[in-house]
């Protein structure tokens, strides 16, 4: 935060502070009006034969609204409140939230490290292994693969049996643990303008799609000279590279020709983030075996996709 507006944020909270101070003292003030044997005076407000007196907050009342500014003040000297003034404290939202989470991993570790040197293969098949697999999956993953992990359009589906990466079980906990980066490259500058409907017509023809069979073998000539390096000479892809079966019917990002044009001419960036840091090396392995053993299930038991 600037220093402008730190200023402006302390300047503005404290004289509102002031302002209602002022308020209070200002109501509380004992008005002139009519003596002990004059009438009471009222606001002028009447309701069913009910007159509204005009007369100041009890002090009991009064006194706590005092306290409630004086506890103020003093937050204000403790704690962050005022622009980039810290707190005599120096508390912080972050590191009261770093120690909770400190705390209850602390409390909850046991139960995670008790997998710990199981190998993935066998956890695929332990039932409490797997009830914690599913909820950190829920908890960290279902944002973008969905709570049943079938995924949506540029986040690939968990339960089946195709892999960008490959889907053994040490490479699917490489991936959650590190990551991926797309390595699909724009390819309108290198294929040509003119040329990128043809490719995609062939990259349609190869998952047995409909296609023009003239158009198709002019892209065909351009696949092969480009777009083989990564998807090899059949399509059939390279999970080293992360490069798709573009001979089978799953599509990450749809099979229309658009989709697939669009991909041939900007490429695809999508990321799977690393989640070591966030979930670590223990629930990380859960996660694992949970995707593991949903991939491993007969289609049926998943719906369809």
């Amino acid at each position: 935060m600037s220093s402008a507006w730190s200023l402006y944020i302390a300047i503005f909270s404290i004289v509102n502070v002031l302002a209602c101070l002022w308020l209070l003292w200002w109501t509380s003030k004992q008005r002139s009006g009519p003596t002990e044997n004059a009438a009471v005076e009222t606001t002028g407000h009447e309701w069913d034969g009910i007159r509204e007196y005009n007369k100041p907050l009890p002090k009991w009342w009064l006194n706590l609204f005092y306290l409630t500014i004086a506890f103020g003040f003093v937050y204000f000297v403790l704690y962050p409140a005022l622009g980039n003034f810290a707190g005599t404290s120096k508390w912080t939202s972050a590191a009261q939230h770093d120690a909770d989470a400190k705390a209850a991993d602390a409390r909850i570790r046991p139960l995670f490290e008790a997998f710990a040197n199981k190998p993935l293969d066998q956890l695929v098949h332990d039932e409490n292994a797997q009830r914690l697999g599913r909820s950190v999956f829920a908890n960290n993953c279902a944002t973008c693969h969905g709570s049943d992990a079938q995924g949506a359009r540029g986040f690939p589906n968990l339960v089946d049996q195709d892999w960008l990466w490959g889907g053994a079980p040490e490479t699917v906990l490489a991936t959650i643990i590190n990551g991926r980066q797309a390595v699909m490259p724009a390819l309108e500058a290198v294929i040509g303008v003119e040329n990128v409907p043809a490719v995609a017509v062939y990259v349609q023809s190869l998952s047995g799609a409909a296609a023009d069979a003239q158009l198709a073998a002019k892209g065909e000539t351009h696949f092969k000279t480009i777009c083989v390096a990564c998807h090899g000479v059949d399509g059939k892809g390279n999970q080293l590279l992360g490069a798709p079966n573009l001979t089978d019917n799953i599509w990450l990002y749809g099979s229309d020709f658009d989709s697939i044009a669009q991909g041939i001419r900007m490429g695809r960036n999508g990321m799977m983030p690393a989640h070591l840091d966030i979930i670590g090396e223990d629930r990380a392995r859960l996660a694992a075996a949970w995707v593991l053993a949903q991939s491993r299930q007969p289609a049926s038991d998943h719906g369809s996709k």
